[in-house]
């Protein structure tokens, strides 16, 4: 009879000694719902207050878009980012109104149908837990820790860096390191010896200026150059779903 053996890890992870996972499309397939709860709220915004270029006043990309100006980044800074982006001068008062509305959105859609975790992204995570392996979750999120709890896998990391604590700590937001290196901190294992996993543009940045020594991208959108976009911002490698991390052994 075939057995199928425990999930092990590739060789490009069995040199680290920590590994540092974003959480909104990395860990949690949470990702798609914040895109879906942005574009509600930038499209009302724009409807509202309409660029004076008319090529400006298109409708929030939820791909394209949100990969640019706002994955990765705090809320705050991801709705100033967009709008400048449309050639808008925005007030401190009107990025507050734009992601207060946002999170009304994504809050609402949250508690109607729930999120969850990835199975590749659970697989690889059990087997770095069984290889001794420290492991910490990272997020720019408010939300991060409800999130992995409704997921069902906050147990899974031994660290949690949350939005709550960077606001707390007084963290630059990515492309700065500032929140990985505080989630590596606090595992006592040095940048050098540790991998980050992102998904966002500025979060690959955020981990090849933290000088980590390996920075994992994620491509779940797999649209035309988002990969390429992952390497020119910093990812060593980039995979599709974290399970092409594992080496999947059988046993006879």
């Amino acid at each position: 009879m075939t057995v199928r053996s425990p999930d092990v890890v590739a060789p490009v992870l069995r040199d680290v000694r920590a590994v540092v996972f974003d959480t909104d499309g990395v860990i949690i397939d949470s990702a798609r719902v914040h895109a879906a709860a942005w574009k509600s709220a930038f499209d009302a915004h724009l409807a509202d207050q309409a660029p004076e270029d008319p090529g400006q006043r298109r409708p929030f990309d939820p791909r394209d878009d949100y990969l640019q100006y706002v994955d990765g980044r705090s809320r705050l800074d991801g709705a100033a980012s967009f709008l400048t982006s449309r050639g808008l001068d925005p007030t401190a008062a009107t990025v507050r109104a734009v992601a207060e509305h946002k999170e009304r959105l994504f809050t609402e859609r949250v508690r109607e149908h729930g999120v969850d975790a990835y199975p590749g992204t659970v697989r690889l995570v059990r087997a770095l837990r069984r290889a001794g392996v420290p492991l910490a979750a990272a997020s720019a999120s408010r939300h991060a820790r409800d999130l992995l709890t409704r997921a069902g896998v906050l147990d899974f990391f031994d660290v949690l860096v949350d939005g709550g604590e960077a606001a707390r700590l007084g963290l630059a937001g990515k492309p700065a390191p500032d929140l990985f290196l505080e989630a590596v901190r606090r595992l006592g294992v040095p940048a050098d010896r540790a991998a980050v996993v992102e998904d966002a543009l500025a979060g690959v940045e955020a981990g090849r200026r933290g000088g980590f020594t390996l920075v994992v991208g994620v491509d779940r959108a797999a649209g035309a150059d988002t990969g390429a976009r992952l390497r020119r911002h910093g990812a060593d490698i980039v995979v599709r779903d974290l399970a092409e991390l594992l080496e999947e052994g059988v046993r006879r």
